[in-house]
């Protein structure tokens, strides 16, 4: 099950060099940017629409630095959130990516599907920097998957 491609894609769309070049759509209810709190926040039926994926969630932050809306230093999507690609679909309750430490951290009840099978947490951190993907369970229980033989 390859995960990194879309959980990357889903929660870098603000951040990397590489998406600037790339159209992004973003539709919500309301867009207000904080700039005291150096944030731009995108709140009611979020939808961050990008060639290769989808985001829905109720809210998205976007987190910058000192060097403005080009610098984030995180992005947040959070109630139910759904990531989708063409092959893959992710959701869980929080998302956040941080490109400091190279670290996505998609949390409660987090399910990830594909045709290979699909994968239950309570946690599921992707390291970018090693292209780790680690499932944990938390005191909650234990990780489940159900994989498809081919």
């Amino acid at each position: 099950m390859t995960l990194r491609p879309l959980l990357v894609l889903g929660l870098v769309l603000l951040t990397g060099p590489a998406f600037a070049q790339q159209k992004v759509n973003i539709t919500a209810d309301l867009f207000t940017l904080e700039e005291a709190k150096q944030t731009a926040v995108f709140t009611g039926n979020v939808v961050v629409t990008h060639p290769t994926v989808t985001v829905w969630a109720p809210k998205v932050v976007a987190t910058y630095g000192e060097g403005g809306t080009a610098d984030i230093e995180s992005f947040e999507a959070t109630g139910s959130v759904k990531l989708q690609t063409s092959d893959q679909t992710a959701t869980g309750e929080r998302a956040v990516f941080t490109p400091g430490d190279q670290l996505l951290r998609l949390t409660g009840n987090v399910q990830v599907t594909n045709a290979g099978g699909t994968v239950n947490a309570s946690e599921l951190v992707v390291n970018l920097a090693t292209n780790v993907s680690t499932f944990s369970s938390g005191s909650s229980g234990r990780v489940t998957g159900v994989f498809t033989s081919q």
